[in-house]
């Protein structure tokens, strides 16, 4: 008979300790029998929803009774939730009435079937963002934006703007993302930082005969020193970017590139650029393409990296920097968004202007040319991301701010 091993705030107990364990259950006692409910786009592909599948469990261990909603939506309405966002990080677009349509109504159909009658609502990013209009408000809503939105387009932020001044806090990632022009005496603004689950298949230890094991399943040669970037198939991650980068890369010293990326179920672009690359590199014997693969596969290439890159060109955290560090694998990642939090330039790896396409090039070469380097950085990586960016850090979060908001 097969053993299970269920989810449980206990579980982490070796590795946070058990003050730490019993502070958050502390937090939560005067907080049990509460109910709440998270809403966002799609249960897989991303930050946020590998966040959701943790952290409703933990919040449900420790007393909160917690639920979860997907918002769901056509081709059309993703089309246009993906050309919201893009524009929310300064990306021109054309904002019809037609596209405000489609957005609008899509989220009143989701709410006649998401019956909300929880005492705390949490709505993730801009897709589900206007369905607070929808109810009669009952109980705090917060909205809960994961991504860089410092420099809006400003169209496109005037109208959301209607929307999350129906919410009673705003929680983003980063104090540089608070909105300028929403003051904190009209609504609270709480940062948040994303997390990563150590005891999730993807970042939890495995031997090194299991990493080799699923190097040679997906061909990758394991004597050549390995680069690895791990993100969704985005403009805004720049995979074109990290390939001329690579090409330079090579100049310096004998290597191989992985690009592996999942589908989210959210963002219809995602497949035509994943296209658009294998056209690119149809004729490079050392990069390779990886999509989709499971969690284990992705465990194994950010152990087996010399060097994980993120060159992303806005990111509101980006939470493969710190599945990346907490493998004790160093990271070289450009200097924007939440990245800066999780690298500490000299320390874990380097961070690197996003235009300066020579400079990352030399910062990767350097590291694979100085292992006994890469390897000091990795531990403090580790150190660094267990003391800030674990997800007990983040349930506690949660749990002290519905708290304050309560």
């Amino acid at each position: 008979m097969t053993i299970f091993a269920i989810k449980s705030l206990d579980k982490y107990q070796d590795i946070i300790g058990d003050q730490a364990i019993q502070k958050i259950r502390d937090e939560a006692s005067v907080l049990s029998e509460k109910r709440m409910v998270h809403i966002n786009s799609t249960y897989q592909g991303g930050g946020v929803a590998e966040i959701l599948n943790s952290l409703i469990i933990l919040l449900n261990d420790v007393g909160i009774k917690t639920d979860w909603r997907i918002l769901h939506g056509n081709l059309d309405f993703f089309t246009i939730t993906k050309k919201f966002h893009n524009a929310l990080q300064g990306e021109r677009i054309n904002l019809s009435g037609k596209k405000k349509e489609i957005y609008y109504i899509n989220n009143v159909n989701n709410a006649i079937f998401s019956h909300i009658n929880h005492d705390f609502v949490v709505v993730h990013d801009p897709q589900p963002l206007p369905i607070v209009t929808c109810y009669k408000k009952r109980q705090p809503w917060v909205w809960r934006c994961h991504i860089d939105i410092s420099t809006p387009m400003r169209e496109i932020w005037d109208y959301l703007k209607m929307f999350i001044l129906k919410y009673d806090a705003m929680i983003i990632s980063m104090d540089k993302f608070k909105p300028r022009d929403i003051p904190e005496r009209v609504m609270p603004q709480y940062i948040i930082q994303p997390s990563i689950d150590p005891l999730n298949l993807k970042n939890r230890d495995i031997p090194s005969a299991t990493i080799s094991k699923y190097l040679t399943k997906y061909g990758i040669e394991q004597k050549k020193p390995l680069i690895t970037q791990i993100s969704r198939f985005d403009k805004w991650k720049d995979p074109e970017g990290i390939i001329k980068i690579f090409k330079m890369v090579k100049k310096q010293v004998d290597c191989q590139l992985i690009l592996a990326g999942s589908m989210a179920t959210d963002d219809p672009e995602g497949q035509e650029i994943f296209e658009h690359l294998e056209k690119l590199i149809e004729q490079e014997q050392d990069i390779r393409l990886i999509i989709d693969a499971p969690d284990i596969v992705i465990n194994a290439l950010q152990r087996a990296s010399s060097v994980i890159v993120q060159k992303s060109i806005k990111e509101g955290f980006g939470i493969t920097v710190s599945e990346a560090l907490w493998k004790g694998t160093p990271v070289v990642a450009s200097n924007v968004g939440g990245i800066p939090s999780q690298v500490i330039n000299g320390k874990n790896g380097y961070l690197v202007n996003p235009k300066d396409y020579v400079g990352f090039a030399d910062k990767i070469s350097y590291l694979i040319k100085n292992p006994h380097l890469a390897e000091e950085m990795g531990k403090f990586g580790k150190l660094h991301v267990k003391n800030n960016f674990l997800i007990t850090r983040h349930l506690l979060d949660y749990l002290r701010l519905m708290k304050k908001v309560i």
